[in-house]
């Protein structure tokens, strides 16, 4: 019940759907309706004082009623409940997410044979997230005003802000339902605020097809494929956004300056539907990889690819070659509490074939004559940066027991996100150093190898994204990163 005491928007009675594409535009105007009340409201209390009541508005939600043991169609890993039982989630920018949710409520329907109700449910708008994409009306820091903003409006409340469902702590929502989406409202929108700060890219301009990396070098060479790409209409690629969302449509055109370099700059291919490909410099450690991981999950992409450079571990590997993790070393420690380090962290066939045969086709190597340049093998993850400096005898002996091949600060970290929240994953590295064979990474060995090797790296990494966009998506999203008792939601 809402209550009466509170300034909130006119009241909406619940609405049923057989339709999904009607029940997400429901979601759209209820969506809009609660936020520009906030916005005005807060823009009143910052001309006139502060109100007379408390301000609140609720986020819509989605809710459904499965009756029948029946089995369904199983082979997708999503768009299907376990049991018997009511069903729901709150929604968040459904504009953001409309294909989405069209797609997911869809195969609900299709399976279960089922209707879906649009409402509002009982968990408020943080007026924060509600005010986020207005960018003329900003919310002022505490003190700033003449009353206490958390005594007239709600404000992002981090108790009821987690990873509880995705990390499989939380079977049901207060009121008895069961959760249908992995991340909750609030969840989502901290993690788009993030990724506005993080990035200075907004959301909407994320691609299904997202490459991570660890050297600035690669985001250059990114560029100028994406400028090729961009004067090639056959291929797809229709812009490319970068930093202060700057965006040009042709091979030619003009970037404008970002007004600030962000911790982690994203550039984004894009073609129709989301279906193109973002690159993210993460930097250096696993800190970084998390953060980011964390964030970009909530938009659900269909894959995530760590492209970057790696420590070889073998005497018998040079400088360039390629390293296709088959499985991780985990000691990055950022995730020891959300993902225990004995959970093993699976190799993605589909990701796996996908990598190989796009060196093969930039290589123009294949079978035994890709073994020359290519190893397949256990990535070690750790979290220092000097770790060769320690002595020897501890690390070393680990590494060489795990059968490591490679030694990196993101890769495990990564790959253990995706796995954590369902988002198939692989890696994909270069050897720029043997600090165990005393080839370290000198400045002028550095920019050698970057000239020669990136451009081919990334060119593969491309590729393989590339073929899993022509993949079904039922492929892609397999079964393997589903738990037991999963929600119905990708």
């Amino acid at each position: 019940m809402h209550d009466d005491l509170f300034l909130t928007p006119p009241a909406a009675e619940p609405a049923v759907f057989t339709d999904a594409a009607a029940a997400v535009t429901l979601l759209e105007a209820l969506y809009a309706q609660a936020t520009s009340f906030l916005g005005q409201a807060f823009s009143d209390a910052v001309k006139t004082g502060k109100p007379t009541a408390r301000v609140r508005a609720y986020y819509p939600e989605i809710r459904l009623t499965v009756t029948s043991h029946d089995k369904i169609d199983s082979r997708l890993s999503f768009g299907h409940v376990s049991h018997p039982g009511t069903y729901s989630t709150t929604v968040t920018r459904p504009d953001l997410f409309r294909n989405y949710l069209i797609q997911q409520i869809s195969l609900l329907m299709e399976n279960h044979g089922v209707s879906v109700q649009i409402g509002l449910s009982n968990t408020p708008i943080p007026l924060h997230f509600a005010v986020a994409g207005t960018p003329d009306l900003n919310v002022p820091h505490q003190g700033v005003l003449d009353f206490t903003l958390r005594d007239v409006f709600d404000v992002p409340d981090l108790a009821t802000t987690n990873d509880d469902i995705v990390n499989g702590q939380r079977t049901q929502n207060a009121d008895g339902s069961y959760p249908l989406a992995p991340f909750t409202a609030q969840r989502v929108d901290y993690s788009l605020a993030r990724l506005s700060h993080y990035t200075a890219t907004d959301a909407i301009h994320f691609q299904n097809y997202v490459l991570f990396t660890n050297y600035q070098f690669y985001v250059d060479e990114f560029e100028f494929m994406a400028r090729a790409a961009l004067s090639n209409p056959d291929l797809g690629y229709t812009e490319f956004v970068a930093g202060g969302n700057s965006t040009i449509t042709t091979g030619d055109g003009v970037l404008a300056p970002s007004s600030k370099t962000p911790q982690m700059p994203t550039y984004h291919l894009k073609r129709a539907n989301g279906d193109g490909i973002t690159l993210v410099n993460i930097g250096v450690g696993p800190s970084n990889a998390k953060t980011a991981t964390d964030h970009i999950a909530v938009l659900r992409p269909h894959a995530w690819l760590m492209l970057g450079h790696c420590a070889g571990l073998r005497n018998s590997q040079s400088l360039g070659d390629f390293v296709l993790a088959h499985a991780y070393l985990r000691e990055d420690h950022v995730l020891d509490a959300d993902l225990p380090v004995w959970v093993p962290i699976p190799a993605l066939a589909e990701i796996q074939i996908a990598l190989e045969e796009a060196v093969e086709e930039v290589t123009q190597l294949e079978g035994y004559e890709l073994k020359r340049i290519m190893r397949t093998g256990t990535v070690a993850t750790i979290d220092n940066r000097n770790w060769e400096l320690r002595d020897q005898s501890g690390p070393v002996k680990r590494l060489s027991q795990s059968r490591a091949i490679a030694l990196d600060m993101e890769s495990a970290t990564i790959a253990a996100n995706g796995f954590r929240f369902r988002v198939p994953y692989g890696t994909l590295l270069c050897v720029s150093d043997k600090p165990l064979h005393g080839e370290l990474k000198l400045p002028g060995m550095a920019s050698d190898f970057y000239k020669t090797q990136v451009a081919r790296h990334l060119q593969v990494g491309i590729r393989a994204m590339e073929r899993l966009r022509e993949m079904p998506l039922g492929r892609i999203h397999s079964r393997k990163l589903r738990s037991f008792d999963e929600t119905a939601f990708l």
